[in-house]
């Protein structure tokens, strides 16, 4: 990586930083998701189902996930194909993973734990923080939801 005077970095803008940042991030996660044929909604079902079974319903997980969707996603296909593909079955309106979703889940944060890695490589957890830190100190100047999610 090359390198630039305290001037030059300063003088950057952050939204094009940030932009840059999330676009080659999310672009990486969306096509490691790919790979099993999911999107970041579906990624999040499948997360949220598998640490608290029996807890969902369609309604209540698209409430807790709505807000973190940037693509107007519809939901219920989502939670339609992955009842089609027996990866969830719905049962009283409750979401359970089967083995194949446990399966399918598993490839797919294998891929999710080497992009975080790869990601964090050469950064120590103290510029993490202090990243995300700067990060949230001006969404807060600016009146945004700083606290994590």
């Amino acid at each position: 990586m090359r390198e630039y005077t305290l001037a030059e970095l300063t003088a950057q803008p952050i939204g094009y930083w940030s932009g840059e940042a999330y676009r080659t991030v999310v672009g990486r996660i969306r096509a490691d998701l790919a790979v099993e044929r999911l999107n970041q909604p579906a990624w999040w079902i499948l997360n949220h189902v598998e640490k608290a079974p029996g807890e969902w319903t369609r309604a209540r997980l698209t409430e807790r996930l709505a807000p973190f969707d940037d693509q107007g996603t519809d939901f219920d296909g989502v939670y339609d194909d992955l009842l089609n593909r027996g990866w969830l079955v719905e049962e009283s309106g409750v979401l359970t993973l089967t083995e194949a979703g446990r399966s399918g889940r598993s490839r797919a944060q294998e891929r999710a734990r080497r992009t975080h890695e790869r990601t964090h490589d050469g950064v120590s957890p103290e510029e993490y923080a202090v990243a995300l830190n700067v990060l949230r100190r001006m969404i807060e100047n600016l009146g945004g939801d700083s606290d994590l999610p």
